[in-house]
This record gives C-alpha cells, structure tokens and sequence, in this order.
C-alpha cells in the first residue's frame, strides 16, 4: 500500500480567524518504529479546541489543525508495534506522546509526564514540526497512546470519550466512586453528561448541581439520582457534609460561591476539577478547607489502563453520550466551533462524513468497512 507522504486537514490561521477554517496539506512527523498512522473516520469537537483556537488560552503556533477525540482505521504498523494490529479501529485522545521512562510514566501516570506531548499545538522532540490532531485526514501516534475501540462502540459515540469520557472518568475512579459513594457532578455539559453516566455505571449515587434547574430533566435521564439549583437561596444547606465527592466540569467560574460547594463534602472528602476556565479562576483561602478538612485538587485525561477500562465499560453497560453528527467541512466546522463557543449543544459534536472531505482509496474504503459500526 502506499502511504501518503503528507496530511490534508482543516487549519486555524490565528485566534482572529479563529471560525475560518482552510483546507490544506501539512507535513507529519516521520514514521516510528512505534508508530500506528490512522485513517480518520470521525473526531469530537472539545471545548479545548475553541480555547486553543481563538486565544483563550494564550500564544499557539499557527497555522494549527486541532482535534483530540479521534477514531479511525489502522493502516500502517511499525515494525516494533506490539499494542496495535494493522486495520484495527482505534482511538487517539489528546495526548501522543510521553518519555515511557520517567518515574510518572511507569506508575501509570503518562499524562503528567514532563516530557509529554499534546495531540496537537506542541512540538515533536527532536524536530521543528508541530503537532496537528484531528480535523484532518491521518494521524500518526506512538502505540502507547492509541487505543483499540471494543466491538460494541458506534464510532461516533467513541470519539468524544477519547477526551470528555476519559476526563470525567480517571478522576472518578481515582477518587473513590464506587457502590456506596455520594458524588456531585458540577457542570451538566460535554464533560459533566459523560461524568453523570460513567458515575452511574460505577455504581455511586449522583447529584447534578447546576446554575438553574434548566438542565434537570436532562439530568434524571442521564440517571442521576438527584438535582442542585445553586440559583435557589441557600441551596447548599440540606446537602452539608453529605457528599464523598464532587467533581467539578464548570467552563466557567463566574459567580462561582466555593464556600457553598466545598461545604457539601463530608470530612477529608475531595473537590477534583477538570473544567479549564479562561481567566484566574477562584481565590483559595485556608479557612475555606478548615470546617471539614476538605481536600482540593485537579486531574488532566486518565492513563492508557483507565482508558481502555473506560472504553469496555461504555460498551459493556451501553454508556452512550448525547452526539450530534456533522459532516467535516469549511462550514461544518465553522457551525461547529461557532454553536460551542454559544453553549447550542447538547452536549457534543462529532465530525463524521471524513471521506468526502479527504477522499479515500478503494482498498482504504474496504479496510475502514471492515472496521465500521
């Protein structure tokens, strides 16, 4: 088969274009001995996405294809690939590579490693060439940090778990969800609706808590079991100290009471944040932990275990997250980006349809067909 020798994908130019997609070929890293290229077939569009495009989060390189909920089809192995089989479906989520040497990595822990390296917007060691994820035809990704799909999984359905599903569900099981367990769930959105399921599917007994009660028929259906309006006066005070852990997926920390929320946790329970606001965020003040020694802290994606763990937990308990389709083009990407920045989705956005954007061979078409659900 031949492979190409370039990438075709859908850039960003700066944050002041940041809706104006353009269609162009990019040059990928060199081929590994560790490494999967994939055909992709389907990518969720993550809030990141629109952070990094439009300068929420500072300073990216530029021109930059962004992506992070990949799935696709296998098409090329290295030679020393032992994880991953040629025509497989697989996933990549937002991180590609890691040293596999370090103290972090070989305790499970490859997403904090230092020398870790981010699906798209950062640099391959050893080379001047940027990351680009995917909104794009292929991708090429280190087997560590590629991840079969189990036979069950729709392939849209997949996607956004390969980054919304994983960031709710490392810290979860980190943190002692688990039959028995009372877990909050802040934030009813991309990350907050995967984090409500997964929780359930764990066994634990799970709250939304959320601006308004706009959210809660959403919420019951999704299983939680109980539903927060933090508009309602004193809406912390029946709740205190009853929680065992609160999740928070809030984009947002505007109005946000810290007090009232730390205070639902029960003695040296845990606040975990996942949701990366723009700006400063919240003021911490030690007086605010003191009344039930509460622990804070934060947690970035989950390990390769965690993933493939969650991914078999999905298809084996029939998790499916609330997805609307759209084909991958210059205006499917703009009505994507534009309608999350806006908050209109309920509650993510995957990019099918990769094959009238990019084309494909016969023998590539056939290959994907086998691998299809």
């Amino acid at each position: 088969m031949v492979y190409p020798d370039t990438f075709e994908g859908f850039q960003i130019d700066g944050p002041d274009t940041w809706t104006e997609f353009q269609k162009r070929p990019f040059q990928p890293k060199p081929f590994g001995d560790y490494d999967v290229e994939i055909r992709i077939s389907a990518c969720g569009v993550c809030s990141s996405d629109i952070h990094t495009i439009n300068g929420g989060w500072g300073e990216r390189p530029f021109p930059l294809c962004v992506g992070h909920e990949i799935v696709g089809t296998a098409i090329r192995v290295g030679p020393k690939v032992t994880l991953i089989e040629h025509g497989q479906r697989v996933g990549v989520g937002a991180q590609c590579l890691s040293c596999l040497e370090c103290k972090q990595c070989k305790n499970g822990n490859e997403v904090y490693c230092l020398k870790q390296v981010s699906t798209y917007g950062k640099k391959y060691p050893g080379t001047d060439i940027t990351t680009q994820g995917g909104y794009a035809s292929h991708i090429r990704a280190h087997e560590y940090f590629v991840f079969p799909i189990p036979e069950k999984l729709d392939t849209a359905q997949a996607a956004p778990m390969l980054c919304a599903g994983i960031t709710a569900y490392s810290p979860l099981v980190r943190h002692g969800c688990a039959p028995g367990s009372k877990v909050g769930i802040v934030g009813l959105g991309g990350i907050g609706h995967f984090a409500v399921m997964f929780a359930k599917a764990l066994g634990a007994e799970v709250w939304v808590i959320s601006r308004t009660r706009a959210k809660e028929e959403d919420a019951r259906k999704l299983g939680a079991d109980g539903f927060i309006a933090t508009c309602e006066e004193e809406w912390n005070e029946p709740h205190r100290m009853t929680f065992d852990l609160v999740l928070n997926t809030a984009n947002s920390s505007k109005g946000f009471d810290l007090n009232r929320y730390l205070s639902l946790l029960d003695v040296h329970k845990r606040f975990i944040s996942v949701g990366l606001p723009e700006g400063s965020g919240n003021e911490i003040h030690a007086k605010q932990l003191l009344g039930n020694g509460v622990l804070m802290g934060a947690s970035h994606l989950g390990n390769r275990q965690e993933m493939l763990e969650m991914l078999q937990l999905a298809a084996d308990k029939g998790v499916k997250g609330w997805i609307e389709e759209i084909p991958i083009s210059e205006d499917g990407l703009k009505l994507a980006v534009t309608r999350l920045h806006d908050n209109d989705v309920r509650y993510r956005f995957v990019l099918t349809e990769y094959w009238r954007a990019f084309g494909i061979t016969m023998k590539e078409l056939a290959l994907a067909c086998t691998s299809c659900h």
